[in-house]
């Protein structure tokens, strides 16, 4: 049964073509069971490790760097980097709820969206090339994606859905202590696990993911009156980049 949620959720938040093994892609499970996201964080990780290796031998860094950014970009289907660019354009546009509501699902991109993929973009390629050892790298990409999946985990259970959509039901099926205790012990789990192989201060990484995850849910609240599907997605992201910022610190 937990097999069969991991890989409703692996097709949900990636490429993976695991449709003809889990037939039962229901939005309504995968929102149940989204304490699990770390998990897929891991395997996103694990998927990485192979690209980082390759890239970090082969090429010189700022290009290693360029790779494995591109490979994160492409194996989420760029949904995490265009709602990073909708949550931009949201935040930034003057106007009441419904205004923003407009903004954030206009299928073109503003100048604010365009300038936090570039950031973002330049932020991740740049950050990743300026680690030296490879195994340090990898421990850092596979801690910094469970982190960033986890935050999503945290932002449905701590608010409320801005309007109806996809975020509706996460945050409706996330209100449990049960499974956000659940969550909690298996990010911590697995980042203990891996951060094992080279000493890193991981619960800074952690609280610096947390903190990012709830400046995030505060500029949301002020901003739409909650969360979308558009601020989990860019909260992925962002995420990510601050973890990896501050395990290269």
């Amino acid at each position: 049964m937990v097999v069969k949620s991991i890989l409703e959720i692996i097709s949900f938040l990636t490429i993976i073509p695991v449709d003809k093994i889990s037939k039962n892609n229901d939005l309504e499970n995968i929102s149940k069971n989204m304490y699990l996201f770390p998990i897929i964080g891991l395997v996103i990780g694990v998927l990485t490790i192979p690209i980082a290796i390759i890239s970090f031998y082969f090429f010189n860094h700022l290009i290693s760097g360029f790779i494995i950014t591109n490979f994160f970009l492409i194996i989420t289907g760029l949904h995490h980097t265009d709602a990073l660019a909708d949550f931009a354009d949201g935040i930034m546009v003057k106007g009441n709820k419904e205004r923003k509501y407009k903004v954030i699902h206009d299928p073109a991109i503003g100048a604010a969206g365009v300038l936090a993929i570039i950031s973002y973009f330049i932020g991740m390629t740049v950050t990743i090339s300026s680690y030296n050892g490879i195994e340090r790298l990898i421990v850092s990409l596979l801690i910094s994606e469970i982190i960033a999946k986890y935050a999503m985990v945290l932002q449905a259970y701590f608010s409320q859905s801005a309007w109806e959509g996809y975020s509706s039901l996460f945050t409706k099926n996330m209100k449990s202590s049960r499974k956000i205790i659940m969550s909690t012990i298996i990010t911590l789990i697995l980042i203990i696990s891996i951060g094992q192989m080279i000493p890193l201060t991981l619960m800074q990484v952690f609280i610096t993911g947390i903190i990012c995850c709830f400046i995030i849910l505060f500029i949301s609240k002020k901003s739409f009156g909650g969360v979308t599907g558009d601020v989990m997605g860019a909260t992925n992201e962002i995420v990510r980049l601050c973890c990896l910022i501050q395990m290269q610190l």
